[in-house]
């Protein structure tokens, strides 16, 4: 018995679209971030914190909210930029129970260049739609998001 569907084929289900457009976005990252050594989420966390960096001390609990990741995936992820020599944790000056982390200057190198590769990355990804039918696009997954 054939799948009942709604959809005519495959391809007309934007549910099914979106998840194969993120895995090829997803395979391309992938292969841009392998030079430096980061997983896709250890990039978008480093970088996040690269920039989150001010005076006020970052706690996992606030990087995880920046980067829209799950707290323990957040902080098995941060041990591992740590033992990368790229962040450092220490104890909040005013939250004993919370967790602060600072980018190291090696984190922060790494964190720019990872990120110019990136962006470099998604502009050659994303320059196969048109100029205005990219910002239409943009705009649709910032509506999405909300």
């Amino acid at each position: 018995m054939p799948l009942q569907s709604e959809h005519a084929h495959p391809s007309a289900s934007t549910g099914l679209m979106l998840w194969r457009v993120t895995n090829a976005w997803q395979r391309h990252i992938r292969a841009v971030l392998a030079p430096f050594d980061l997983t896709h989420v250890q990039f978008v966390l480093l970088a996040c914190m690269a920039w989150m960096t001010g005076p006020a001390p970052v706690t996992q609990r606030a990087l995880a909210e920046q980067a829209g990741t799950d707290v323990m995936m957040t902080s098995q992820v941060v041990r591992a930029l740590e033992a990368k020599g790229l962040l450092v944790r220490t104890t909040h000056p005013t939250d004993g129970r919370a967790v602060a982390l600072t980018v190291t200057s090696a984190g922060a190198r790494l964190a720019d260049e990872a990120n110019r590769a990136v962006e470099a990355a998604d502009a050659r990804y994303f320059d196969a739609l048109p100029a205005e039918l990219h910002a239409h696009f943009l705009g649709a997954l910032q509506q999405l998001h909300e």
